[in-house]
């Protein structure tokens, strides 16, 4: 498959960070990124994340003692710790900003796609049509409690990436004027093997190595503190 990105920033952001700072850190990097990048980052402790129109009651209630942040992007509760979670911002002036967001979406996770089939994984995109043939057979995992843990997880959509039948990886995105935000999470994969090297590869030939500067951060740590971290954000609906 060819390259989504003749460019591509990457960050290694490998200090462990709060919930609000991870998110307030992709917000930061939406806004003042001017080509295309790519964040993989970690957690401070366990963490769920929830869309933003989730509800704070359903998060809440299987929190189990987790650092919890409600995402700028929608999508909904995600458990996070254990697996790799990366944020890709691609900037208004990229030629990819363009196309639908869902055109995107899947262009990024055939790239993920691709990228564990290179180490021998047998994944797959779920069809449009499988979506509505596995929710005829489910409850959403908002209203059914048995569901809830990780329940982004348990409803898989159209275009997020399988194998043998489970959901390992799913996103959400925001759209500004500045750009578009995915954030993402891979789950139940062997992460230790070159995974995040081999990601970035399939999305751009040559990315570009790169560190978090001190402008960033600031400016990050005044979002978490005016928005992610604050009882008002979290508890919106």
């Amino acid at each position: 498959m060819m390259a989504i990105f003749t460019t591509l920033n990457i960050y290694r952001d490998v200090a462990s960070r709060s919930a609000a700072m991870n998110m307030a850190i992709d917000e930061a990097l939406l806004k003042t990124a001017t080509i295309p990048s790519i964040r993989f980052y970690r957690w401070d402790r366990e963490a769920l994340s929830f869309g933003y129109f989730g509800r704070f009651a359903d998060a809440e209630s299987c929190a189990a003692e987790r650092d919890m942040v409600r995402r700028w992007t929608g999508g909904g509760i995600v458990f996070h710790g254990d697996d790799l979670t990366y944020s890709l911002v691609i900037p208004a002036n990229d030629p990819l900003f363009a196309e639908p967001s869902m055109s995107i979406y899947e262009r990024i996770h055939r790239a993920l796609r691709d990228a564990l089939g290179s180490a021998g994984e047998r994944a797959e995109l779920l069809a449009a049509a499988a979506v509505c043939d596995r929710r005829g057979r489910s409850v959403s995992a908002v209203t059914d409690r048995r569901y809830s843990q990780n329940a982004c997880f348990t409803n898989p959509v159209r275009a997020d990436v399988l194998m043998n039948g489970r959901k390992v990886a799913g996103a959400a995105q925001r759209r500004t004027r500045c750009g578009l935000l995915q954030q993402g999470s891979i789950q139940h994969v062997d992460l230790g093997n070159g995974l995040a090297e081999r990601f970035a590869s399939e999305l751009c030939d040559a990315p570009v190595e790169k560190c978090l500067d001190d402008g960033t951060i600031e400016q990050a740590q005044e979002i978490a503190g005016q928005k992610y971290a604050t009882t008002s954000w979290l508890r919106r609906r």
